[in-house]
């Protein structure tokens, strides 16, 4: 059976540091590429944070058009897997929570995500789904929260897909982390098995200002089942082979 390998990655939290989060993409990218992954998933917000204070996050919003972003491109790993990876996005005035797709330092694609939190006001919602394909693979993208409606899984699958990536950043009061530290995957298990789609999430660990994040970073089969796991609290990079 042939299969695609695909790699997700499960790291620190930065916060508005684009040099750093750089530096993490380059190192864990050269890890992926030894790997032999040709996906490598990175958290939502990754880039420049998970800001949600709009004048946070405005600050350090990149229009993909602009010369500021190109620059950034530029210090993207120039082989290797293509990268899936969240930032926050402006374009006309407004922000997105977004997803980027990067293959050898070029902007494949981007999805922005469509159901946000009420703690996501400072952005605007996406409209459209997006596909993407590696080596025969095709994947459409789903931030967080969106995982917890069938609408955009299920536009995944109409477009002829056979994964979702869920990019995520489950930074949390750890009242609330405690709550929900076993029932991401059991969420993103239901989109599964509605769709008979794999899944593949990645998400930040850490603790910060009473705040925790555990992940998960894992890879869900068809059925909604746990394939392969990092362990809740660890840095690290999780390799999987897809079958197509």
């Amino acid at each position: 059976m042939k299969t695609v390998r695909i790699a997700a990655a499960q790291t620190a939290e930065y916060r508005d540091d684009i040099a750093a989060a750089l530096t993490c993409v380059n190192e864990v990218a050269r890890q992926a590429e030894a790997g032999g992954a040709r996906l490598l998933c990175f958290p939502e917000g990754f880039l420049q944070g998970y800001l949600t204070d709009a004048d946070a996050a405005r600050r350090v919003a990149l229009d993909l058009s602009s010369p500021a972003f190109k620059a950034i491109l530029d210090r993207f790993p120039k082989s290797g897997p293509i990268i899936a990876l969240g930032l926050i996005e402006a374009e006309g005035g407004r922000l997105f929570n977004a997803a980027v797709v990067i293959a050898c330092g070029r902007l494949v694609g981007r999805y922005r995500k469509r159901h946000l939190l009420r703690g996501e006001g400072a952005f605007d919602a996406g409209t459209d789904p997006a596909m993407f394909d590696v080596d025969g693979l095709r994947f459409g993208i789903n931030i967080c929260y969106d995982t917890n409606f069938s609408d955009v899984a299920r536009e995944v699958a109409d477009l002829g897909a056979s994964l979702i990536v869920c990019l995520a950043n489950n930074m949390m009061p750890r009242e609330k982390a405690e709550i929900y530290r076993d029932q991401h995957n059991a969420i993103r298990g239901e989109r599964c098995r509605e769709t008979g789609l794999w899944l593949v999430s990645s998400d930040v660990t850490g603790e910060r200002n009473g705040r925790i994040a555990w992940g998960p970073t894992a890879v869900l089969d068809q059925q909604g089942q746990v394939a392969a796991q990092l362990p809740l609290d660890k840095f690290g990079l999780l390799f999987f082979d897809i079958p197509l």
